[in-house]
């Protein structure tokens, strides 16, 4: 599988998370996929393009695209799960949509946990052993 427009890895290389593909890049972007299709490339990630350019991209060649920031024409969607889920707070590209704030509420959670031990109120007895059984209720 091929990557092409923004790789993660070079992102501080190019001054940061910017779109990959406007103006004349946008045809070293579909020469690049061309390219990695005549490599043997089964699939290409086009991240953080342009979306007419992943839908030209995405219509001159014979292997599928995955979009991250890409648009709707590519054949299929890539989020990453901790954007998606909001698990990171710190940075939110354009193209994440968040389904959950899930970093808040595990925030939430731990420190209710963190309370409780420090006010002695968890464990419970009803999450503790006595010596008088030796079964497990649920």
């Amino acid at each position: 599988m091929a990557h092409i427009g923004l790789t993660p890895q070079t992102a501080t290389a190019l001054g940061g998370y910017k779109v990959v593909g406007r103006g004349a890049a946008g045809e070293k972007l579909l020469s690049d996929a061309q390219k990695v299709t005549e490599a043997g490339a089964f699939a290409v990630v086009l991240e953080m393009v342009p979306s007419d350019i992943a839908a030209e991209i995405t219509a001159q060649i014979s292997i599928p695209t995955l979009g991250i920031g890409a648009g709707v024409s590519c054949d299929g969607q890539v989020l990453v799960s901790e954007d998606m889920l909001g698990l990171f707070n710190d940075f939110k590209p354009k193209f994440v949509k968040r389904y959950d704030d899930l970093g808040t509420r595990a925030s939430e959670a731990i420190a209710q946990y963190a309370a409780e031990v420090r006010n002695r109120t968890f464990p419970a007895p009803e999450h503790s052993f006595s010596n008088k059984s030796n079964v497990i209720t649920s």
